[in-house]
């Protein structure tokens, strides 16, 4: 133990218990769940002809949150693959979104009647 200067030693740090900002892998494999079932309902909304404009501020928190996942590596084999299955859902609603946009903008569906 080295005294220092004065003649004082420092008083020992001491550690802190570590606090991980980000909730569990379950609990955020959840919240994605959560968020593509309301994305799904505010594009049926959006279509139905409920909503003026498509939901992509939701849709770009659903992107943000599988881009997250899918980079975290200590995933164990049942959350990959709950998040395999989490993002093939997501994915053939975003491509059955696209078609309808498309279809939209093209006028080859007719707009719902308000």
């Amino acid at each position: 133990m080295s005294l220092g200067r004065r003649g004082r030693t420092s008083p020992p740090k001491q550690e802190e218990p570590r606090r991980d900002a980000r909730p569990p892998i379950d609990e955020q494999l959840g919240r994605l769940e959560e968020e593509i079932r309301r994305l799904k309902i505010e594009f049926d909304i959006f279509f139905n002809g409920a909503a003026k404009r498509p939901p992509y501020d939701t849709k770009n928190r659903v992107e943000t949150a599988i881009k997250r996942l899918g980079d975290d590596r200590t995933l164990s084999f049942a959350q990959r693959y709950r998040y395999n299955s989490l993002v093939a859902r997501y994915t053939a609603f975003r491509e059955q979104w696209r078609r309808a946009l498309q279809e939209r903008e093209e006028g080859i569906s007719p707009r719902p009647k308000r």
